[in-house]
This record gives structure tokens, C-alpha cells and sequence, in this order.
């Protein structure tokens, strides 16, 4: 009688979770135990529209604060009188937050306690760094200010270690790549705002007396506190599941001919091998975009700075092109195939740049940013296939290589001071050729297992070749209900931290 007891508990204690359980779980304000499947992970596309969608609000507000920097950072160098060298400092110190976060308190935060309350830090942590924006425009120093975005990049950092690994896990594996790009075009069409109200709302008065520009920075960043504060508040009230690494090691199990195999996380050679390309190509991304106006008046003589913070913003809006022509392509193309066409026009395009001055080469800087616009997500969603329960581990290190960003530009900055802008692109050219690596070796290597992904039926309940939106979303209601049975409480062995 005990025995039969026992198997019984021990059933029970196994069973799957429905999507039903994990709708109904996350409005939970508890922390989420990694080790335990919630569910989540199956859910269909109707069921993860409205946190995607709510996550998304995220990407713009970093896009917001990225496109802010490139223009603050050469209009500092006028009103503070700082050197192009000395100007990338203020990116350095933005994107070393990047370096320390996502290792530190964001990794473990989001592993023990789950996306909420990862999403409620960055928020706070984002808002206070954008307060101290005032301080430092009243003592106009430019200290202070580099201070501010190191605590401004932290908490971008943390929210990014959440929300990237969040769109890609929430809803069916199969869009993971689609869903990441789509999100991060809001985060484009906001480094797109960003230069246009800076050209024309913070900086209209640069130079004049009393510093006005540097108050209309002091009001910027104190409405942008006020919003990401409101929206912490939101986020705790918000439903938003939480897939864990138990329901992401489910995941790679019940996908079939993915090569997937359970080993220490050192041993991803895969993902490490996307840690470095997304390092180098992120530094060469910054790098081009802080000095874009600085390109623009080298190679166009007589171009203001307010002009070529337009230039940016023409240039941004190509980028956030590139990323809904490439998340709309994803539909028919493999998604290693378009990162790999999209990192060669990188490639080209820069090559351009730097042999051609005038018109033509401010377009051709132009085209490399509509070619970067995909890399990002794409590298991203590509590293984290196969890790299982490595998953956000596997992302706290991707999220961490967005530190290439303070490498790059004093590279670039120190070229510039010594020779100019045009000959420094060579410094994100090299940057770009070593990322190449990394989706040539996916097609070489990888492309049988990588495409295995594109034909899972998790979250949408049929196999074979891509269905229509509207035609997974009609069918989302019937798929709850036929996905009772998954597991809920399978217990996953736990694991030393250097693994």
C-alpha cells in the first residue's frame, strides 16, 4: 500500500503543467525556482501578445537612452570642450554598466527571483541613474555626467539580461528570432527619436549663455526618472510568465533532431563562441554610431553638427528598417542565412565608407547601420539554442558582451584624434570581420540542428511548415486545453556555479 502511495506522489509530482497553470501563475509576486517547470514555454502566440508586447515598451526606452548618447556625446565635446578621445568616455562608462550587471546582481536576480522582479530593478536602478542627470548639468560636469550613464547602463543592463531572454523564450520556439527582432525595431524607431528631439529640443540653444542646453538635459532626465519609475509600478501589477531553465531544458528535450545534449555550461563552445561575436560586433555598432556626426562633418565640410545629428537620425531610421524587413524575411529565410547576409553588407558598406568622402560616403555609413540592424537579436536568439537550463546564464554572458562598447569607441576616438573619423572606421571594420566567424561557422556547422528549430510544434500545435499568425492565434484556444499533461514540478539537478 506505501509503494502504491509513493508511485502516485511520485506521478503527481512529475506531471507537466498546462498553459492554463502558467496563465494562471503569473501574476504570482514570488520569486520563481529555476529548478521547477512552470509551463510557460508553452505558450501559443495569442498567449504571449500582451507581456511581449508590455516588454517591448522596455526596448524603446533603452533604444531612447542609446540614441541620446550618440548625440550627447559630440555635443559635450562643444559645450564641455572635451576631445573626440575624451567624449568616449561617456559611452565607456554607459556600456561598462553592461560589463558588471549582467555577472553580478541582474544574472542572479533574474535566476532566483525570476523576470518581474529583474524588470522592477533595472526600472529603479535605470530611474535613478537618470536623477543624477541633474546634479551633474548644474555643476556641468562632465565627471558627473559619464558618473550618471555608468548607473543609466546598469540598469539597462539588468533589464536587458531579463527582457532579451524573456521574447525569446516567451511563446513558440519557432519565432524566437521573428519575436526578438520585432522587439528590438522598437528599439530602433526609439534611437531614431532620440537624435531628432535632441537636435531640435535640447540642443537648439547649445552655446548660449547660462547653459541652456544642459537644463533642457536636466528636464529630459528627470521626465524620463518619472516614466521609468511609473512603469516599475506597472510591472509589478502586470502578468508576465516566467519560463524557467526547467521548462528550457523541456523545451530542448521534446524538440527533436536538434543534437541537443545535456553538459556544463563551459562546454557550450557554441555560445561562447556568440559571446565574442556579439562583443565585437556591438563595440563596432557603437563606435559607428558615436561618431556618425563626427563622419559627417570630416567628409562633408561645412555640415553642422545639428545637421549631421539629422544625418543620425536618417541613418537610425534606416536600422529600424533593416530590423522589421529582416524579422518579416525570417518568415520564408533561415534565420543564419540573414545574419550572415546582413554581417557581409557590414563588412562592404564600411569599406565604402572609408575609401569615399561627400554624399557617397555618408550613405554608405548610412547602409551599414540598415545591415547592423539585425545582428544583434539574431546572434542572440541563435547563442542560446541548445543551452536548456544553461538558458539564463547563457544570456547574462551574451547580455555582458554588449560591453564591446566601451572598448571600441576610444579605439576608434584615439584614431580620430590622430589621424580623422574616416581613417578610424577601420577600427569597427576589424570588429565586424571577427564576428563574421560566427555565422559562417552556423551555416558551415550548424544548420541541420539550427533549422530542426524552425519546425517545432511547442506553443503552436501542429508540425510541419509555418502557419499564418491569424491562423495560430485561432487556433491558441484549443491548444490550451490539448496541452494538459506537460510537466509542472519536475525537480532538476542543481548545479555548481562554474557550471
Amino acid at each position: 500500500m506505501g509503494s502504491m502511495e509513493e508511485r502516485r506522489l511520485s506521478a503527481d509530482t512529475q506531471r507537466q503543467p498546462s498553459t492554463a497553470e502558467a496563465i494562471a501563475h503569473q501574476r504570482t509576486k514570488k520569486g520563481v525556482s529555476d529548478h521547477v517547470a512552470t509551463g510557460a514555454s508553452e505558450l501559443t502566440v495569442r498567449q504571449s501578445i500582451i507581456p511581449v508586447s508590455l516588454v517591448t515598451i522596455l526596448f524603446f526606452l533603452w533604444g531612447f537612452a542609446y540614441g541620446l548618447l550618440d548625440v550627447l556625446n559630440k555635443h559635450f565635446q562643444e559645450v564641455l570642450n572635451v576631445s573626440q578621445g575624451q567624449g568616449s568616455s561617456l559611452a565607456a562608462a554607459y556600456f561598462g554598466g553592461y560589463f558588471l550587471g549582467p555577472l553580478t546582481w541582474s544574472g542572479w536576480i533574474v535566476r532566483h527571483w525570476g523576470y518581474r522582479w529583474t524588470f522592477i530593478t533595472g526600472l529603479c536602478i535605470y530611474g535613478i541613474g537618470a536623477l543624477m542627470f541633474w546634479p551633474s548639468a548644474v555643476k556641468r560636469s562632465f565627471g558627473g555626467f559619464c558618473g550618471s550613464m555608468f548607473i543609466v547602463g546598469s540598469g539597462l543592463s539588468t533589464l536587458e539580461t531579463s527582457a532579451n531572454p524573456f521574447i525569446a523564450t516567451c511563446g513558440p520556439p519557432r519565432y524566437s528570432e521573428i519575436r526578438l527582432n520585432l522587439a528590438q525595431a522598437f528599439q530602433a524607431i526609439g534611437t531614431v527619436v532620440a537624435p531628432l528631439l535632441a537636435s531640435n529640443v535640447i540642443f537648439q540653444d547649445i552655446g548660449s549663455p547660462g547653459g541652456k542646453s544642459l537644463a533642457s538635459v536636466q528636464w529630459v532626465y528627470l521626465g524620463i526618472a518619472c516614466f521609468v519609475f511609473c512603469l516599475a509600478v506597472v510591472f509589478f501589477f502586470a502578468p508576465i510568465p516566467e519560463v524557467t531553465d526547467a521548462d528550457m531544458e523541456e523545451v530542448e528535450e521534446t524538440t527533436e533532431n536538434t543534437g541537443y545534449a545535456e553538459k556544463p555550461l563551459k562546454q557550450q563552445y557554441m555560445l561562447f563562441w556568440g559571446v565574442i561575436a556579439q562583443f565585437c560586433y556591438v563595440g563596432s555598432q557603437v563606435a559607428i554610431a558615436g561618431y556618425f556626426i563626427n563622419y559627417v562633418v570630416f567628409v562633408r565640410p561645412g555640415t553642422t553638427s545639428s545637421t549631421g545629428s539629422n544625418q543620425l537620425a536618417i541613418a537610425q531610421g534606416l536600422f529600424a528598417i533593416g530590423r522589421f524587413s529582416a524579422a518579416f524575411g525570417m518568415r520564408w529565410i533561415r534565420p543564419r542565412i540573414i545574419l550572415l547576409t546582413f554581417m557581409t553588407g557590414c563588412i562592404i558598406f564600411i569599406c565604402c565608407a572609408m575609401g569615399v568622402g561627400g554624399n557617397v560616403g555618408i550613405a554608405c555609413l548610412s547602409l551599414v547601420l540598415f545591415f547592423e540592424s539585425c545582428i544583434f537579436p539574431t546572434i542572440f536568439t541563435l547563442s542560446l539554442r541548445g543551452l536548456g537550463r544553461h538558458t539564463k546564464r547563457g544570456a547574462s554572458f551574451l547580455v555582458s558582451a554588449v560591453s564591446g562598447g566601451a572598448v571600441f569607441p576610444p579605439a576608434l576616438g584615439a584614431v580620430a584624434d590622430a589621424r580623422n573619423t574616416q581613417v578610424a572606421m577601420c577600427i569597427p571594420l576589424v570588429g565586424f570581420l571577427i564576428a563574421w566567424s560566427f555565422p559562417i561557422y552556423l551555416n558551415l556547422f550548424k544548420r541541420a540542428e539550427l533549422d530542426n528549430y524552425l519546425v517545432s510544434d511547442i506553443g503552436v500545435g501542429h508540425t510541419g511548415g509555418h502557419k499564418d499568425s491569424a491562423e495560430i492565434a485561432s487556433t491558441s484556444g484549443s491548444d490550451a486545453q490539448a496541452e494538459k499533461g506537460m510537466v509542472t514540478h519536475k525537480e532538476i539537478e542543481g548545479t555548481s556555479p562554474e557550471e
